[in-house]
């Protein structure tokens, strides 16, 4: 009885709000230009999306700049002004994830019903129209008279509403001598434009829209602003504007129940927390146990005063990040390996053995998607993590391309029976004695092109730096900012690569942490030894 009552409570007392993400993509654009600096290019584009995203999770808009002069990047993203603060995060991870389909374009756009995100490499805030500006308009239903004068009047309103309204407006309009049916408007400017801008951008735009009539849908999509117009419901209800007033009787009713149910609430709320909290100490001393089980069959103890030395008593300079059970901080044992660090808020809401049954079931969980084979022979063999082990995995995608067999599932006849020790091991031998295209991936079909010599060419020049990629010795690795290079600038030299992983136990050595400066990979990229000639790729 008890706990149907308060169910009943609480629906009373919660609003019920149903809201629509509407991260439906409706367009997005990539500039007619390439990017001339491509490696200025990626941690830009990424520092803009990373700024973008703490903006938008925060205040839903936001513009940044990254970089500096023509590398600069400018960004802007915003949603739309009936969109919650969850549904414009859902809304900019569709639109993040459309932009970066366009990484090589200095220009990039896109617009979603509800959000839009535009990043380029120059400044355009005050920017209200260009020769993009254009009209989407529905294909399926066609509508009367009526519904067209109805539309008309909807994107009246909002254009002369948003200008005032901080940029947005949301309209409804009946349709004359129909009850179920209206005409539903929205119109948002971005939040860069003064009111001005904003009115200039919106007439323009209902100037074209209207265009669309009698189609039943219609979007504009303007540089400055976006409107849209529709014969069904797509306004969240939480911004809508137009609503009736509610009178003074309703009001004073509203506030007198709500107080009533309250007081109601409020007794049989204390009454079902006592129980609560008799439950939970009867739950409290199982989780000890529990915990202390997890800790006495892990591996991995360490005391607590060990902990909090390796991180600098938790400080918030080591903070990772946070999780729904703890804290996690990066710290430095006194033997100088790097660890990671959680520590768990054990409260009454987030309960410790709820953290241990994640782990357990993480560390459980195996399949063929998870591979493993890619980790660097440094960390595999002494658990050091380098600066180039993410090179050296690399390096082996390079290889399994080339060759088109798995790292992991290499068997005793892909190559030949002297070569079946391992991926990496059999291309470098195959490299050594001049044979490479013998283990080339025949899907590559180089018969098919007419200078197939200048495709070898290429491939072997690939292979040659995924052998780079994959030395023994983490000091011998080039950069990857140095292997970009190898393979953009293909009439450069490239060194000989050093033996694979694991050929050799003696140069397997746990100290092998400073680069080496007089090694061709980590001086100027210059010396060699092998010779290739320049050419181009094509697709395969």
């Amino acid at each position: 009885m008890n706990k149907s009552l308060f169910i009943l409570v609480l629906c009373l007392l919660v609003e019920k709000t149903v809201t629509q993400p509407r991260a439906q993509v409706v367009e997005d654009r990539c500039g007619t230009e390439r990017e001339h600096n491509t490696t200025a290019a990626v941690p830009n584009f990424v520092g803009t999306m990373e700024r973008l995203s703490g903006l938008m999770r925060t205040t839903r808009f936001g513009t940044t700049k990254v970089g500096t002069g023509p590398d600069a990047y400018y960004g802007l993203g915003q949603c739309y002004g009936d969109l919650n603060l969850l549904d414009c995060v859902l809304c900019y991870g569709e639109g993040r994830a459309r932009l970066a389909r366009c990484f090589t374009f200095n220009s990039r756009r896109v617009y979603l019903d509800g959000c839009f995100m535009r990043v380029e490499n120059h400044t355009f805030y005050d920017e209200i129209s260009g020769p993009e500006d254009k009209n989407i308009c529905g294909n399926t239903t066609t509508k009367d008279a009526k519904f067209q004068e109805s539309a008309r009047r909807a994107l009246l309103d909002a254009v002369t509403t948003a200008p005032n309204n901080e940029g947005f407006a949301g309209t409804k309009v009946s349709v004359s001598g129909s009850k179920n049916e209206s005409a539903y408007v929205l119109a948002n400017c971005w939040k860069t434009l003064n009111a001005s801008s904003c009115r200039a951008c919106l007439d323009n735009a209902s100037a074209s829209l209207t265009k669309c009539l009698p189609w039943s849908e219609g979007r504009r999509l303007n540089t400055g602003c976006f409107l849209r117009y529709s014969d069904r419901d797509f306004l969240n209800s939480i911004q809508r504007g137009g609503g009736s007033k509610i009178s003074r009787g309703v009001v004073i009713a509203i506030v007198a129940s709500s107080v009533a149910v309250v007081v109601i609430g409020a007794v049989i709320g204390l009454t079902i927390r006592k129980n609560m909290i008799l439950q939970r100490k009867r739950r409290g001393s199982s989780d000890i146990v529990k915990m202390s089980r997890t800790l006495n069959d892990s591996s991995l103890n360490f005391k607590f005063s060990t902990l909090r030395k390796a991180t600098g008593n938790f400080d918030d300079a080591n903070k990772l990040g946070q999780g729904g059970f703890g804290i996690v901080y990066m710290g430095v044992l006194a033997d100088g390996r790097e660890i990671a660090v959680k520590r768990l808020f054990v409260n009454n809401r987030q309960r410790a053995s709820d953290f241990y049954n994640e782990v357990n079931l993480i560390s459980s969980i195996e399949h063929k998607n998870l591979v493993r084979g890619y980790m660097a022979p440094e960390y595999l063999a002494y658990g050091q993590l380098t600066e180039k082990a993410d090179v050296y995995s690399y390096g082996l995608l390079i290889l399994e391309t080339i060759t088109g067999r798995q790292i992991n599932r290499v068997k005793n006849n892909d190559f030949s029976d002297s070569f079946s020790d391992s991926l990496v091991l059999a291309a470098w031998k195959h490299f050594q004695q001049g044979t490479s295209e013998e283990i080339f991936d025949p899907n590559l079909m180089l018969h098919n092109y007419s200078n197939s010599s200048y495709m070898k060419i290429d491939i072997l020049r690939v292979l040659h730096v995924g052998l780079l990629c994959t030395q023994e010795l983490s000091s011998f690795r080039p950069f990857m900012s140095t292997v970009l290079k190898m393979l953009s600038k293909r009439d450069e030299q490239l060194p000989i690569p050093t033996n694979p992983p694991f050929t050799d136990e003696r140069t397997m050595e746990l100290n092998d942490t400073s680069e080496d400066p007089s090694h061709p990979l980590n001086a100027s990229f210059s010396p060699s030894i092998a010779n290739m000639s320049h050419s181009a790729f094509y697709p395969r």
